[in-house]
């Protein structure tokens, strides 16, 4: 299964020779993935180089950003972006701009070597940037993230994965279905490498607005998590430095699940739980990888930015960004509606065309509802936030009982460098005379906290410069 080339012993290593080039593995033994599957780094890595025919279509020639769990599945991870001083010197780096206006020499994994050589960092994930070593500017790859909320089945989410296909045929692109690994489904589409990240996070942001368009009752491209439903085409995964995990990824899941390539006739019969560490190589030794061909033919953008375009002359602004960008122009108010006071927003209902040689008319705006949300639990590992939410399930039981699935929210936050879990519960179908007041988290050990703070401290500059 995990056939991988010569072996041979050093000292508490093991050292691979790959294409002729050595790769050592530290703690060969360590257990990776102890619960299910009992699978150990070298396990996994061999798992990686099984499989590198087709892990490689995703990432080669890429940057990557290194997730790294040196703990295994269990343990938190962090994001290193730059390239360790001590690599081998046949690994290729290129150096990546950020929106903080920072620079980073990432690591370009080609082969297989270099593919054994991240992931004995600890990196169960691959993280590839949608653009080329040789243009860090043009993306040639548009993301459409599927992202199921709480209580979403499975079904809902193939369904939506196929209204996106039906979308990319009309505009003439090609998309490729990929298990996230996870809950939801990834669906990649080749492009020609002509437009800037903003043109195509604009081009995703229409597609999600489109999509919701068609079918509102399982789709939102809704970028607050108190305003959604259903499944979430997070157009966000188009701005420049955010990554995905890319295909035959595996998820740091108990079972040890891979994110799997599919044809589009395997979606609508498809399980995720069938893609794991142990079924994986022996389908793409059967079967070939779906994506192999990917690469033949990149499509146009033109037909998804004429229907942004479409968007925009309507009234619709522009979608929240990511936190840590600058607030970009034609950007609606970038403020939560459960932090929301006097903010208005204008909705497509209400962009209307005005009669004919008559002066635009001003168009209605409404206030934007405000959630009833508290904080319940910050901290670095999800198991302590998810515990101090069932602390406050019992301090408040009667209360708990009136929560519907998606009243829970459990949100992963992204630092420069690491991720911190942040839970809130929506209080919505609470009535007001029983919502509990705001508490302090508990717990709540909010790690950005410190830097925001230092933030709200710096001096201002003058007005004018």
């Amino acid at each position: 299964m995990y056939s991988s080339g010569k072996v041979a012993s050093k000292a508490a290593a093991e050292v691979l020779v790959l294409e002729g080039r050595e790769v050592r593995i530290s703690n060969p033994n360590k257990l990776y993935f102890s619960a299910q599957t009992q699978l150990t780094k070298l396990e996994l890595v061999r798992y990686y180089v099984s499989v590198a025919s087709g892990a490689l279509n995703g990432i080669r020639d890429r940057p990557i950003v290194l997730k790294r769990f040196v703990d295994g599945a269990a343990g938190e991870a962090f994001y290193q972006k730059r390239a360790p001083d001590n690599r081998p010197e046949w690994l290729r780096t290129v150096t990546l701009s950020f929106p903080s206006g920072r620079t980073a020499d990432e690591v370009v994994v080609d082969d297989a070597a270099g593919l054994a050589w991240i992931v004995n960092l600890g990196c169960i994930e691959l993280h590839p940037h949608p653009v080329r070593a040789g243009d860090l500017d043009h993306p040639d790859e548009l993301r459409v993230d599927l992202d199921p909320g709480p209580g979403v089945a499975w079904d809902d989410v193939r369904r939506v994965a196929l209204e996106v296909k039906a979308l990319l045929e009309e505009l003439g692109l090609r998309g490729w279905p990929k298990t996230s690994g996870s809950r939801g489904m990834h669906v990649n589409v080749r492009i020609e490498p002509r437009w800037t990240f903003p043109e195509v996070r604009q081009a995703a942001l229409a597609l999600s607005r489109e999509i919701e368009r068609r079918v509102p009752s399982l789709a939102t491209s809704k970028w607050w998590k108190e305003e959604r439903h259903g499944v979430f085409l997070d157009y966000n995964q188009n701005a420049k430095d955010r990554t995905t995990c890319s295909a035959y990824s595996v998820r740091p899941l108990p079972d040890a699940r891979v994110s799997a390539p599919l044809s589009w006739d395997e979606v609508p019969a498809c399980e995720p739980a069938d893609f794991t560490v142990l079924t994986v190589p022996q389908r793409l030794a059967a079967i070939g990888d779906p994506h192999a061909r990917m690469d033949e033919a990149p499509g146009s953008l033109e037909k998804l930015l004429e229907l942004a375009a479409r968007d925009e002359a309507s009234g619709l602004a522009d979608a929240p960004w990511p936190p840590h960008f600058r607030k970009m122009e034609g950007e609606a108010p970038r403020v939560a509606p459960s932090r929301a006071t006097s903010s208005r927003s204008a909705t497509s209902s209400e962009a209307g065309a005005s009669a004919e040689g008559a002066p635009p008319a001003k168009r209605a705006r409404k206030p934007r509802e405000k959630m009833p949300l508290v904080v319940v639990a910050n901290s670095p590992h999800k198991d302590a936030a998810l515990a101090g939410l069932e602390r406050w399930k019992a301090r408040h039981a009667e209360v708990a009982k009136l929560l519907a699935v998606d009243d829970v929210l459990v949100d992963s936050m992204r630092g420069r460098s690491s991720t911190w879990t942040r839970v809130r519960v929506n209080l919505r179908h609470v009535p007001v005379e029983l919502r509990p007041p705001a508490e302090t988290p508990d717990p709540d050990d909010d790690p950005t906290r410190e830097w925001r703070e230092h933030l709200k401290k710096k001096p201002k500059p003058p007005a004018g410069e």
